[in-house]
């Protein structure tokens, strides 16, 4: 099952709805901290706002609008250091950063796929990585076509920042709005959409994007999955901590509406 001896602890620190700047500033933060040992490998879970994020092989023509419109959507524009496209973030989407020593990036990046491979395969779903296909296609299909979560890390000096995003039963109009991940005429998918249920995630055009919202039962379900199958890919224990073991000064979470 690609289960590997258990050899080190992981944090888990579950975050609920932050801001896409306070979580870059808060991995870099970690980053340093676990650089030079004074934490243990972290996995940070929690949803953004709705944000697109560039990362460092985005080109021209992957936004369809001005940034005026995105705006007035409500959705933010920003660039990033992680490897791959353009992506996009949102309450309802499960976003992992695991914050951890690495030997090898592209081990490492097959790891996270194969996580969420497992962590999918848990809700009932059959998904797959794409890796013979070049690194346009980093992340984990349904079928071949759909694409269910994007994965993208940075790593300096043996650690990673950044990492995954799963749509779980996040608005996916956003993801019309632009060419996904650089690829056009990809579909997005998210497990809310591959068992039918899509009143939530294709609302009425006219209804605004919700900036925030309690978590449903089904990411804190499949979030359970991601740390199981995260624990058994990677070989750690996972401990689940509160957010003041971190020792960085973190914002409170969003206040959750509708």
């Amino acid at each position: 099952m690609g289960h590997k001896p258990v050899k080190e602890t992981l944090w888990v620190v579950r975050l609920g709805v932050v801001a896409y700047e306070e979580a870059l500033q808060l991995q870099e933060a970690l980053r340093v901290k676990r650089q030079d040992g004074e934490l243990p490998d972290v996995l940070l879970l929690l949803e953004h706002p709705p944000v697109y994020t560039r990362g460092r092989r985005s080109r021209d023509g992957e936004l369809s609008f001005a940034p005026e419109w995105y705006a007035e959507q409500g959705v933010e524009i920003v660039t990033v250091p992680r490897g791959g496209l353009l992506t996009y973030h949102g309450p309802g989407q499960l976003v992992g950063y695991p914050i951890v020593r690495v030997k090898e990036v592209r081990a490492h990046v097959h790891l996270l796929e194969q996580t969420l491979v497992d962590a999918l395969a848990d809700e009932g779903i059959a998904a797959h990585a794409r890796e013979d296909d070049g690194p346009a296609y980093m992340g984990v299909w349904v079928d071949g076509e759909r694409k269910l979560a994007s994965v993208g890390v940075h790593v300096a000096q043996h650690v990673s920042t950044h990492g995954f995003a799963a749509n779980v039963d996040n608005d996916m109009r956003p993801w019309e709005w632009v060419t996904a991940c650089g690829l056009p005429g990809v579909t997005m998918t998210s497990i809310a959409d591959e068992r039918g249920e899509t009143a939530r995630t294709h609302p009425p055009a006219s209804e605004p994007l919700a900036l925030t919202r309690e978590p449903s039962a089904t990411v804190e379900r499949f979030s359970a999955h991601v740390v199981r199958r995260f624990s058994e890919r990677f070989g750690v224990r996972a401990v689940e901590v509160d957010r003041g073991a971190l020792g960085v000064e973190l914002p409170e979470p969003e206040p959750a509406a509708g």
